[in-house]
């Protein structure tokens, strides 16, 4: 399973619904970056992903995005495969 990195703040409904899916699918780990409370990880979650909102969502080295962008690649049937690495 590819490590899971999810950049969130506390009380964003779409960073619940993406950890929620992605427990569904056998994620056990999630690496929470709360960018609300720490203003450095912010700046940086913005230098990377060019993007302001959250979630942000990384599995392994692969920048899936937010959680419409999560919803969108499992139902490509890619998510699975993402988070086996296949």
């Amino acid at each position: 399973m590819q490590a899971v990195k999810m950049y969130t703040t506390a009380v964003c409904p779409y960073c619940i619904r993406a950890k929620q899916i992605l427990k569904a699918k056998g994620v056990d780990q999630i690496e929470e970056i709360r960018i609300d409370t720490d203003p450095q990880a912010r700046a940086q979650m913005m230098e990377i992903t060019q993007r302001r909102t959250v979630p942000q969502i990384f599995i392994g080295d692969t920048h899936v995005g937010g959680c419409d962008d999560l919803i969108a690649l499992d139902g490509r049937g890619g998510l699975v495969p993402l988070l086996s690495g296949a």
